[in-house]
Order: C-alpha cells, then structure tokens, then sequence
C-alpha cells in the first residue's frame, strides 16, 4: 500500500463525500422523488436534474439546503453507469459549505437516498462501491477464512472514500449489541463509516490480517483503518480504541477517535477531486443573486474580451501603416547593381582532375618538338645571318686588311 500522498490535494473542511452503490431497480425514480419530498417539507430549498456533461451517460442531481438554518451547503450527487461484475450502479455524492462541516449537520445521503423512515427504503442504497457484501448501515462480520478476511481488509483499505472501522468483540455481545454503531454516531459520520465486526475467537487471525496495513485492534477495541494513500501524519495508535462497550451506549472514544481522523490534513481520492470540481464549475441550480452575479461576470468579460480586441485592431492598423511607410520609401531608393559574379569555386571532381592532367600531358608532348624546331632554326639564322655581315663588310672594303693596303698605296 503507498504511503504518498505527493500527487494528492487535500481535502477541504467543507467538503463532505461519500461513495456507495444502488443494487436496485430505477435509482433515478428513487433519487427524484426523495428529492421532491424534502423539497415540500423544506429539508432543502430546491433541487435539479442538469444534463450530463459531454451527452454521457451520467445522471446527475442537484441540490442546496441551509445547515443549521444559515449555512448554505450546495450538494451534487451522480450516478455512474454500471460498470464491473458488480451488480448496481455506483453513486458518488459531494457536498461542499460555506464554512467547515459539522458533523451535528444533517447527512446529505439522507436528503438524497430514503432512510429509515420511508416506505421506499429497502436498503438498496448503502452498498459498497467496490467491494461485495459491505454495507454502511449495518455490521459486516469478517470472514472467517483468515486469507479471506485479509483479503477484504486489503481491499476495503484502498477506498479512501470512507472510513472504515475494526471492531472486536471481547464476548459475544446482547441484542443491543449485535446492532450497528452507525445509528450510534453523529449524523456527519453515519454514512461514511463502515463497521467491520471481529467475532471474540477471531482476534489473532484479524492481527495477522492487519499486519500488512501497519495497525493493531486491541481485545474488546476497535482501530481505523489508513486509508490508500495515508495522511502524513497518520499514527495508527492515535486512532485505535481500547474499549468498545456494545452495550447500546454512545461509543464516545470511538466518536472523537472519528472526528480527530475526518479532521486532519487527508489526501482527496482522484475520483473524489473530480466530482468536487464539477460541483464548483458546472453548478446549475442558481438562485436569483447568483443568476445576476453570473451574468454581470459575462459582462465583464466580454468587456475585457472588447477592449482587448480593440487594442489589437489599433496596434494592427499601426503596423500596417509602419509598413506601407517602409514600402514608400523602399521605391524611392534606386536598385542597386548587382554584384559581380565569381567564377565557380566548386572543387573539381577526380574525373575533371584526370581530364585536365590528360591535356596538360598532351599538350607538352605536342609542344615539345616545335620547341626544338624553333631553336633549331634560331641557331641556323643567328649563323647566316652573321656570315652574310661579314661578306657585305667584306665587299664595301671595311674590313681590316683591305683598308690597310689601299692607304699603303
């Protein structure tokens, strides 16, 4: 079992909750005409039935009362379609106050299910919600198969719905005994505490049994169940009870023991938190005030939405001018030339590489002997031409020895 509580909300003060299920025919007739007989006697002062959310299959009722004829308490009471191998359907009610609940306030079960009195209660309304056979309004002796019994313990543990409490004989009680503690405690609590009874011989098998979940029901005591996730401050021997007089009386160790559990920081189930934020943001049963603070909301709002829009039609219209402005003077301004093209610095592929290698190799082996040729012929003219000097000097009578012998003459 986990000891976390870190993804968990707490539970507020003013929140009372509780989960059960209807084995019988047509619940939403029972709901409905419950309502309708509290509503003429002015137990509550109106009711609803608002369609579900989504077009599901949920069946939702409404209700809102004053506790103690000043607290207004709304309640929001759901009914799930029928889901599992177990018969019924599940309901799941949540009532929120103005202030902090007392347990003295009536239970809001009763002002949406018949109890007692009615003709129309035929108890098929206080079942457990997940786990077979447990009632909240009457005594649930444990198994005497000891795997069994830790079995339901482990299971009824994970509800965290209601409280659930161990209860051992220290002998086998009278009638007044036999009866339930729920018609014992305060009206707060009746219906979201399920009793489990521990026969006298069965005080061993149901230490074993508990062993996993940390706790200890004294001989003739009773203790509370953690629930799943626990509360941080959870201290299983603050809530245990050294004696439990069945005898009819008021178990008065057991009532505070109770109040000091519902009272402290616990955290909410998921499922709980849901229904608690349906009951505060889809609530549909509104009395005139709320009705014209509702709308008055909707006003606001909308002038919130206008003024916001507004401000984005102006900031638009700016940024449209902006850019024309930047588009006018963007024309004026002359094109500039464009810049010149490089010549294509892409490397080379090999192929091109081998190419050029190729040519340059057969460009020097077709230059090479026209190389030599002109040389050749360089030479050749360099040699004629400086004999052809020498004969013309020769005939014009420049040359040394000529020029010695005519003026020797």
């Amino acid at each position: 079992m986990s000891n976390s509580a870190t993804d968990h909300a707490t539970t507020p003060q003013t929140l009372w909750a509780a989960r059960g299920r209807h084995t019988g025919p047509s619940p939403e007739d029972l709901v409905r005409r419950t309502l309708r007989r509290h509503k003429e006697s002015g137990d509550i002062d109106d009711f609803a039935e608002p369609p579900a959310p989504d077009d599901s299959e949920l069946v939702v009722f409404e209700a809102r009362w004053r506790a103690g004829g000043t607290v207004t308490v709304r309640a929001r009471l759901t009914l799930v379609p029928p889901r599992g191998r177990l018969h019924g359907r599940e309901w799941r009610l949540v009532a929120e106050a103005e202030r902090p609940w007392d347990d003295a306030w009536p239970s809001p079960a009763t002002l949406f299910w018949p109890d007692g009195g009615a003709d129309e209660d035929d108890g098929s309304w206080d079942h457990h919600p997940t786990v077979a056979g447990l009632r909240f309004r009457q005594v649930n002796p444990l198994p005497e198969d000891d795997k069994e019994m830790r079995r339901r313990l482990r299971d009824a543990a994970r509800e965290a719905w209601c409280v659930h409490v161990v209860v051992h004989e220290a002998m086998t009680p009278d009638e007044r005994g036999r009866l339930p503690l729920a018609g014992l405690l305060p009206p707060g609590l009746r219906h979201r505490v399920v009793e489990h009874r521990a026969a006298p011989q069965q005080l061993r098998g149901v230490n074993w049994a508990l062993k996993d979940l940390g706790v200890e029901v004294p001989r003739g005591g009773a203790v509370l169940l953690p629930p799943d996730p626990a509360p941080e401050a959870y201290d299983g021997r603050e809530h245990s009870v050294r004696n439990v007089f069945l005898d009819g009386s008021e178990p008065t160790e057991l009532v505070a023991a109770l109040r000091h559990f519902t009272a402290m920081p616990r955290p909410l189930p998921r499922d709980a938190a849901e229904a608690l934020a349906d009951l505060r943001e889809h609530w549909a049963l509104l009395t005139l005030q709320e009705k014209l603070e509702s709308e008055r909301r909707l006003v606001a709002m909308y002038a919130e939405a206008l003024e916001a829009m507004t401000k984005s039609r102006d900031l638009y219209k700016q940024a449209a001018e902006q850019a024309l402005e930047a588009l006018a003077a963007y024309r004026d301004v002359p094109a500039p030339a464009l810049p010149q093209q490089r010549p294509d610095s892409r490397p080379a592929t090999p192929f091109q590489q081998l190419t050029r290698t190729f040519e340059r190799l057969r460009l020097t082996a077709l230059g090479r002997p026209q190389a030599e040729q002109a040389m050749d012929g360089t030479a050749a003219g360099t040699a004629v031409g400086t004999a052809a000097g020498t004969v013309r000097e020769d005939e014009d009578g420049t040359g040394a020895g000529g020029g010695t012998d005519e003026r020797s003459s």
